[in-house]
């Protein structure tokens, strides 16, 4: 007997695509709505996450460049709370994943189920068929459970018993891990860890954020009070607008050489990738979006290169020393000490937007930038 979907492709991508999305230069070039828009986002999430501005704003940088976020932190600091508060910020579909031990993978893409009134198969879809993901402890399931996520989270798509289903676009994944050895984890495999954009991990707030913490969460919780800022519609044109914001030819051979000296690093076991240089530059532009440019800086990549690199990087036994729990501030350090010996383009500036300008690059003549709150590892 044939087997085939009841529902359309067009049902399951409800939402309209942003890869067919009509390209507007004219409105990509005006960022005023975008900026407003993103400030009306991250208000929203910051009455709910306490003093973790920086988190919040890899969160919505890594949304708009249509990336997925890995929020890696201990128990109880919040990782649950900042992805179900962006989530509940922008008017989209939502689906969350509580990923157990027991979690199979037709559990997260949906199953075929026999009809016996119709006397056919219909396709039931999973939790992931949403435009904004929720795996909540992700590694907390087996390899084989997680491994369900790496076609949708590479291309857009799930198979199940050989027919493929677009997954609605925008489609984001945040998950939440425990950076921790514990008993029932799993580590993330490199091929998964390297298709997050990001990772951030929250830390412990300050005295006084953690005060208005216990007034603010005494009688009920504050993420049941937030609700949509930005419509689907607006946050399609957003990600449209980040996408066209401009990266000069030099702050692209920027990004290259960052990372190819994350190859031959000598602390190094493992660089990063070419597909976190593109990410690392869709980054960069949806975060010059946020700030009202329609260029990338190279302050743009140093500021996200801890965060966009981090996780892909796997440091010698030799590096690692006796940080053989948590590698993270080991990888943060050596990111930043590769900025720090990266030249720099210096030069035409925004000017580069409207033609071509020759960039030099000289030595990177200055400090180690201090570590954000919302890069890798423990604060």
């Amino acid at each position: 007997m044939n087997r085939k979907p009841t529902r359309s492709s067009a049902e399951l991508a409800s939402v309209p695509s942003v890869e067919a999305a009509p390209f507007n230069s004219d409105s990509a070039a005006d960022l005023s709505g975008l900026q407003t828009s993103g400030r009306a986002i991250m208000r929203n999430v910051e009455t709910v996450i306490d003093g973790k501005h920086e988190a919040v704003q890899i969160a919505l940088t890594v949304l708009l460049a249509e990336g997925h976020l890995l929020i890696e932190d201990v128990p109880g600091v919040g990782k649950t709370m900042l992805a179900k508060a962006l989530a509940r910020s922008v008017d989209c579909t939502v689906g969350r994943i509580q990923f157990t031990p027991d979690l199979l993978p037709s559990d997260v893409t949906g199953v075929s189920v026999f009809n016996q009134a119709e006397r056919r198969f219909e396709f039931k879809p999973g939790p992931v068929f949403a435009n904004i993901v929720i795996g909540d402890e992700i590694n907390r399931a087996s390899p084989k459970t997680q491994s369900a996520l790496l076609e949708s989270m590479e291309e857009r798509q799930v198979t199940v018993d050989g027919i493929t289903y677009p997954l609605a676009l925008p489609f984001t994944v945040i998950a939440t891990q425990n950076p921790i050895e514990m008993e029932g984890t799993y580590a993330l495999p490199e091929a998964q860890r390297d298709r997050f954009m990001a990772r951030i991990s929250m830390g412990y707030p300050d005295s006084d954020s953690e005060l208005a913490m216990l007034d603010s969460r005494d009688t009920s919780s504050p993420l049941a009070l937030i609700s949509a800022v930005v419509s689907g519609e607006t946050l399609r044109d957003m990600m449209l607008m980040a996408r066209a914001v401009f990266a000069s030819g030099a702050v692209k051979e920027y990004a290259v050489n960052l990372v190819r000296a994350t190859r031959d690093d000598r602390d190094l076991r493992l660089g990063a990738s070419p597909r976190a240089t593109l990410q690392l530059i869709r980054a960069a532009k949806a975060q010059a979006a946020l700030s009202g440019r329609d260029y990338v800086l190279p302050d743009d990549i140093d500021s996200l290169a801890v965060a966009v690199l981090g996780h892909r990087l796997v440091p010698t036994s030799r590096a690692l020393g006796h940080h053989h729990q948590d590698s993270g501030p080991v990888i943060d350090d050596i990111v930043r000490r590769i900025l720090a010996d990266t030249p720099v383009p210096v030069g035409g500036g925004a000017s580069a937007r409207f033609e071509s300008v020759a960039f030099e690059s000289v030595p990177a003549v200055r400090a180690v930038p201090p570590r954000p709150v919302g890069s890798t590892g423990t604060t």
